[in-house]
C-alpha cells in the first residue's frame, strides 16, 4: 500500500497514455477504410483511379520511324577529337612536364593531349598560344602565367639548372 500512495501519479499517467494510444489506434484506423469515405456527411466509394486536376499534355518525341528519311542523322565529334591540338607531335623523346611547378600528372596529361611534350614547345609559346591553351586548361586555368609555364620552360629547355633553381626553387 505504501508502494501505491507514492507511485500513484505515475499510474495515472500510464493509464492516460495508454488510453490516447488506443484513441489513435482506433481513429487512425477507421479513418484509413477502404470501403468508404465520408464528405460533408455524404458516404463515397474510394476509388483506385487517382483523379484531379488537369495537367498539361507532355512532349513525347516521335517514334525514331518518323524521321523522315532525308533528314541526316547529326555526327558527334570522338572524345579525343573534342581537345584541339595546339602543336604537332614534338620530335624526340617527351619532356618529363610535371618538374615544372605547377604542371602535376593531370595537367601533364591535359598538355600531352593537346600535344604539348617538350618543353622547347611550351618556350616558344606567345601570348596568342598562352590564351588558346589556357582556354583548354579547365579547373587549371590561369597557371600558365601565374607560374611563369614559359620562363621555367625556356631554362629546362636551356639545361639551366642552376638559373631555374635560383630564379624558382631547387629541382625535384
Amino acid at each position: 500500500m505504501d508502494w501505491l500512495q507514492q507511485n500513484w501519479i505515475l499510474l495515472v499517467l500510464g493509464a492516460a497514455v495508454a488510453l490516447v494510444a488506443l484513441w489513435w489506434l482506433i481513429g487512425s484506423s477507421a479513418s484509413r477504410s477502404p470501403e468508404a469515405t465520408t464528405r460533408d456527411g455524404v458516404e463515397q466509394e474510394i476509388s483506385p483511379v487517382i483523379t484531379g486536376p488537369a495537367t498539361a499534355p507532355i512532349d513525347v518525341p516521335p517514334p525514331v520511324d518518323a524521321v523522315p528519311p532525308t533528314a541526316e542523322p547529326e555526327i558527334l565529334p570522338e572524345p579525343e577529337a573534342l581537345v584541339q591540338p595546339i602543336h604537332a607531335i614534338a620530335a624526340g623523346p617527351p619532356d618529363e612536364l610535371t618538374r615544372m611547378k605547377g604542371v602535376g600528372p593531370k595537367v601533364a596529361a591535359l598538355l600531352n593531349g593537346l600535344g604539348v611534350t617538350r618543353y622547347d614547345q611550351i618556350a616558344s609559346w606567345s601570348d596568342d598560344d598562352i590564351a588558346r591553351i589556357d582556354a583548354q586548361l579547365g579547373a587549371f586555368k590561369g597557371r600558365i602565367t601565374r607560374d611563369q609555364w614559359v620562363e621555367q620552360a625556356r631554362l629546362l629547355a636551356a639545361s639551366d639548372r642552376a638559373g631555374y633553381e635560383a630564379k624558382f626553387g631547387k629541382l625535384g
